[in-house]
């Protein structure tokens, strides 16, 4: 019998839907959702708010090493997957906005502030029966996971879908900038020379452009139930 717990790792790149999908796989396996994005987006939007300069690796390292990020179950009403906290300041939608787009990658990028967000990751992921959305999960966070899965998609799409999501928030976009800003994205993560995006071995490739959300979550949902003993 394994003594790895049941972990399910999603990655993907920019806007693949990571975090769509694993709230709803989490939800339908009573599984804790842990989007690992988010928290590069909180230390990426503290900076910035700060005036912390986004190429100064350093005092962005230590601001990571330093603040409190936390992600708990949404009390809301207004769509978002879980709540965070920033020492304590609600910032689930400020993390998603184009600002942070823009300069998330380069600070994901940066190895002090992985090593900082990387042992809460994998203490979370140790309780178990933990969905974990990111870039790296299956690869660098937690490579024991039994179960990966890459979500995949052009970047037409995933732009596409970008531009949804923040027009339905009553939020402007423009689909050639977010565009540009995936392939972005898409070059830095993966030849970034620390845990570049790229599919684990024993991962499960999903290609989601022509499917809609519920068929991918009951793809994976189908692979948990035929991995773990008991997943829900």
């Amino acid at each position: 019998m394994s003594t790895i717990p049941p972990v399910i790792a999603i990655d993907g790149p920019a806007a693949s839907g990571k975090s769509t999908v694993g709230k709803l796989v989490a939800e339908t396996l009573g599984f804790l959702l842990f989007d690992t994005g988010a928290l590069y987006r909180a230390v990426t939007l503290t900076a910035l708010r700060r005036g912390i300069p986004i190429e100064d690796e350093a005092c962005i390292s230590d601001l990571a090493r330093t603040i409190h990020i936390d992600l708990i179950p949404s009390q809301e009403k207004d769509g978002r997957p879980y709540t965070v906290l920033v020492d304590g300041e609600d910032l689930t939608w400020a993390i998603r906005s184009e600002p942070v787009d823009a300069h998330v990658s380069a600070v994901s990028a940066y190895p002090g502030v992985r090593e900082a967000l990387k042992h809460q990751q994998r203490r979370i992921a140790w309780q178990g029966k933990v969905v974990m959305a990111g870039r790296d999960i299956g690869t660098v966070v937690f490579p024991e996971a039994p179960l990966k899965v890459y979500l995949d998609a052009t970047p037409e799409v995933r732009a596409r879908r970008r531009c949804e999501e923040l027009r339905a928030r009553g939020e402007e976009a423009d689909f050639d900038e977010i565009l540009a800003g995936v392939r972005r994205r898409d070059a830095i993560d993966s030849t970034r020379a620390m845990a570049p995006l790229r599919i684990a071995d024993d991962a499960v490739v999903i290609n989601t452009d022509d499917m809609t959300v519920d068929e991918v979550v009951d793809a994976i949902v189908q692979l948990a139930r035929e991995r773990f003993d008991d997943p829900a």
